[in-house]
């Protein structure tokens, strides 16, 4: 039986969309890279909210910048538990949009549901759908740099698009560079 490309392409989308369950932002592009993260943050939602907010809103004030690239966030919308943004990478080539959902736990602990799509067509993307996301929610264990709240947290769940990537030091390019590593 012949494979055409039709049907690869329908086989890569259902793929895509079978990795995981949150809710995404949507893309113009058929066949996109894209990943789903679910993370456990220990602090209230409310203040996760405040600290990625404060990291978008400081690449204009000077307060933060992206170490994937320096790419641009902007806040698209915001809701009582939801964020929703957009990334323009460094060299201004790409856009990605994020949507970010939240839930308050018991003893301060906040489940961050996160879903980040590439909006043009790709299928590698070298990692930078995850560390859009990750970016905004890591701490300084992990190599980050919080603007108002450092806070612990668990990526509970990383589910990564056919072709893209999931690696942590992938999205600290900038501050390796900086340090010759």
């Amino acid at each position: 039986m012949a494979v055409t490309g039709s049907r690869v392409l329908t086989g890569l989308a259902l793929v895509a969309t079978a990795a995981g369950n949150n809710k995404c932002p949507g893309s113009s592009s058929f066949v996109h890279a894209s990943c789903q993260v679910t993370v456990t943050a220990q602090a209230s939602c409310s203040d996760v909210m405040a600290e990625m907010e404060a990291r978008v809103a400081g690449i204009a004030s000077g307060a933060w910048r992206d170490p994937h690239n320096r790419g641009t966030y902007s806040l698209l919308s915001k809701g009582k538990a939801e964020l929703n943004f957009q990334r323009v990478t460094g060299n201004k080539k790409y856009t990605d949009k994020q949507t970010f959902t939240f839930v308050d736990f018991p003893q301060g602990v906040c489940k961050i549901s996160g879903c980040s799509e590439s909006q043009v067509f790709s299928i590698s993307d070298v990692s930078t759908n995850y560390c859009d996301m990750r970016m905004l929610y890591c701490g300084s264990s992990e190599g980050c740099k919080p603007v108002q709240k450092d806070f612990a947290m668990e990526e509970t769940s990383v589910s990564p698009s056919i072709g893209a990537g999931t690696d942590p030091k992938a999205c600290l390019v900038d501050q390796q560079q900086r340090q010759g590593l």
